[in-house]
């Protein structure tokens, strides 16, 4: 057993003691009960299950949850797919998913989602040229599966949400 505590979207959770072999999505599913947090293939490959870990530089990345304990986030701090909407309002890439149509059976949604929004926050703080857009773009999503081939329209959700405020995230 392992004295565990964690912030997930803004929420203390902890201290408290979770089996040593206990993975991150186990923990948030059975646990918390937030079944956002996808489980797919079981092996850190499709990406379904991924979360967004805040790091205390104040840069953040996605973290796949199915192969990783609970344990070694311990003191971590990590946004899921429920923490995106604020006072019951969707975030732009929220609706830019929507209005693309960017799922279909939504199980690899909340992934594609956290790495979508780890990329625009990258790019608020490091802006690119518009010519490095598509690349980009490509490259932060790269390695998400879909099994309904829903590349396109994330990538152009993405593109839409970036396009529409330029001086945000382009040089």
């Amino acid at each position: 057993m392992t004295t565990f505590s964690i912030t997930i979207n803004g929420q203390i959770h902890g201290p408290m003691e979770i089996r040593d072999d206990l993975t991150l999505n186990d923990f948030l599913r059975e646990y918390l009960g937030m079944t956002g947090t996808k489980f797919g293939c079981g092996a850190g490959q499709c990406l379904s299950c991924a979360v967004i870990v805040d790091n205390p530089d104040g840069t953040s990345s996605t973290s796949p949850t199915c192969i990783v304990t609970a344990a070694d986030f311990n003191g971590k701090t990590i946004r899921t797919v429920e923490g995106h909407a604020k006072n019951g309002q969707l975030s732009q890439l929220q609706k830019a998913f929507i209005e693309h149509f960017a799922f279909q059976c939504g199980y690899c949604t909340a992934g594609f989602l956290n790495e979508g929004q780890v990329l625009l926050e990258r790019l608020s703080k490091q802006r690119i040229a518009r010519a490095e857009l598509e690349k980009t773009i490509s490259e932060a999503l790269d390695g998400h599966l879909c099994r309904c081939t829903g590349y396109v329209k994330y990538h152009e959700a993405v593109r839409d949400v970036i396009l529409a405020d330029p001086q945000r995230y382009l040089a």
